[in-house]
């Protein structure tokens, strides 16, 4: 994989979220303020959380990020889908950092070359390393971390553009050999439906997330490919699934679900968006 010397400028601030620094976190604080608690009994091993701009997904995504404050973490996996037309299978960023307004996350070169090497193994493909991508479902879950994590994580990035369930699973397993013994934290980037009306909305989204509750990550493929559900990462979103389930994490969560139409008040073709955690309980 090619490395570059300088960090990834985000494609995004300012436009998806405030691109001035103390707007950035001053609205991140509110929706982390401002989601209400879960009582958790036992160790958050990952999360899923949506990835629209923030004012139409950070009140929902800060229910996922809060569960991470006090928490003492060293790397911080996050899969998301690709949505640009890349043809690679896996792809990561070929920058050492990812660069936001609230400043600079390191990329864990280890992490990334341990994880590339067993996907190489197991499937016969690894990641792909580009510079300036301009993917914004994984840089926008970036910024949460930095508010909500103590300065010094670094970063396994991964970005998904095969949708394939076999490839999701090696992936989630591979992730958690990675992650073994570290203190680490996964985040899987996805929204759920995009452009219903809400009543429709709320039914496909919640066939997702009844599999997403029954921790059951080859469910969330069999809804989307039965017509029952849908979820743009959904290979991410399983692939943390599987991950988590190798790291021993034994319930999960549905922490908060919205829509667009909620925050705008269109009720006629919302996407959805929810939050969820999977625990290892004690």
């Amino acid at each position: 994989m090619k490395t570059l010397t300088k960090a990834r400028p985000s494609p995004i601030a300012g436009q998806w979220y405030p691109g001035e620094p103390s707007r950035l976190a001053s609205s991140i604080d509110r929706y982390v303020e401002a989601a209400e608690p879960r009582t958790i009994n036992g160790e958050v091993v990952a999360l899923m959380a949506p990835h629209a701009g923030h004012v139409y997904s950070g009140p929902v995504a800060a229910f996922a990020f809060k569960t991470l404050l006090g928490r003492q973490v060293e790397l911080a996996a996050v899969v998301s889908p690709m949505h640009h037309p890349y043809h690679q299978h896996l792809l990561t960023t070929a920058h050492p950092a990812y660069s936001t307004p609230l400043g600079e996350v390191e990329v864990d070169q280890e992490a990334l070359a341990a994880l590339d090497s067993l996907l190489q193994e197991q499937l016969g493909f690894g990641l792909s390393a580009v510079e300036r991508d301009p993917e914004h479902s994984l840089e926008i879950e970036i910024p949460f971390l930095q508010r909500t994590l103590p300065a010094g994580f670094k970063l396994l990035p991964v970005m998904v553009r095969d949708q394939r369930g076999t490839v999701a699973q090696r992936l989630g397993k591979a992730l958690a050999q990675v992650l073994k013994g570290r203190e680490a934290i996964l985040v899987a980037s996805t929204d759920l439906s995009h452009f219903y009306s809400q009543e429709t909305a709320r039914r496909l989204d919640w066939e997702i997330l009844r599999e997403v509750e029954a921790f059951n990550p080859q469910g969330v493929f069999d809804a989307e490919n039965e017509g029952r559900g849908f979820a743009c990462g959904k290979a991410a979103l399983a692939a943390v699934m599987w991950a988590a389930l190798e790291l021993g994490a034994n319930r999960a969560v549905i922490l908060n679900y919205a829509t667009s139409g909620d925050v705008t008040g269109d009720y006629e073709g919302v996407v959805g968006y929810a939050a969820a955690a999977f625990i290892r309980e004690t």
